[in-house]
């Protein structure tokens, strides 16, 4: 069930948290992964402990050339590219749109979303070529919902969602899935930052009274890269202890 055994993924973000969950899923499932993180010395570690021949690739998504250097290095030593993750995002700073600086929300904007348009601009035309590929865009819950003081996460994972579903539908006949996951909170360092009422805001509107754990999203994302999903496309999955009502 689920088996990757020969495909190729790029899982952004995966030198920690939910990425790297990912990463080794994948890997123990047969999967080749470029362990792609700007920090490259823990993406390295994360890729050297990997099962098989998995390697770290220093990215930064917020850079079109850094994304397109790196799906070109994966090609070139690996030769297909089966799966795309798009996981890295940040939280930006905590603060009512009124105290926003407009270089965090281009940070956000960029690191958010941008990269996800540009990673899926990138891999795209070789899944096309190929006729498979399986797309896995990692959204949030605050995408739906919105979170106060949180405007511009909120904002793009929302259009992180809005991305996804477009996509999904214009490649609906070509094998290709597209698909996106809405945690709610997960025990990552990404909440180191967020403030203790931020946490406690979100932690405390799901019904299992608990926040997520990366391998618990990874569950999720493994089924919608496999080849098993092949009748889902252009679709969110919550993953949310039950928060998501919609």
């Amino acid at each position: 069930m689920f088996e990757l055994t020969g495909q190729t993924a790029i899982v952004t973000g995966a030198a920690a948290g939910i990425g790297k969950a990912i990463a080794e899923r994948f890997a123990a499932s047969g999967a080749t992964v470029a362990v792609a993180d700007i920090n490259l010395p823990r993406a390295t570690q994360v890729a050297g402990a990997l099962s098989g021949s998995s390697f770290a690739l220093e990215t930064d998504v917020t850079s079109r050339q850094s994304i397109q250097q790196a799906v070109e290095r994966v090609l070139q030593r690996t030769g297909q590219i089966d799966i795309l993750v798009n996981n890295a995002g940040i939280a930006g700073p905590a603060a009512p749109l009124w105290e926003q600086k407009a270089e965090d929300w281009e940070k956000v904007l960029a690191m958010n979303l941008s990269s996800v348009f540009y990673l899926c601009h990138a891999v795209v035309p070789h899944m096309r070529a190929r006729g498979y590929g399986r797309i896995v865009n990692i959204a949030s819950i605050a995408g739906k919902e919105g979170n106060p003081r949180m405007v511009p996460y909120s904002a793009t994972k929302a259009g992180v969602i809005g991305l996804t579903k477009s996509l999904g539908k214009e490649l609906a006949t070509e094998g290709i899935c597209v698909n996106a996951v809405s945690p709610a909170v997960v025990q990552t360092e990404i909440l180191d930052q967020l403030t203790p009422e931020q946490v406690s805001y979100m932690t405390d509107k799901i019904p299992m009274r608990r926040t997520g754990k990366p391998e618990e999203i990874a569950a999720v994302v493994h089924f919608l890269a496999s080849r098993d999903c092949s009748f889902v496309t252009a679709q969110c999955y919550d993953a949310s202890g039950g928060r998501a009502t919609y």
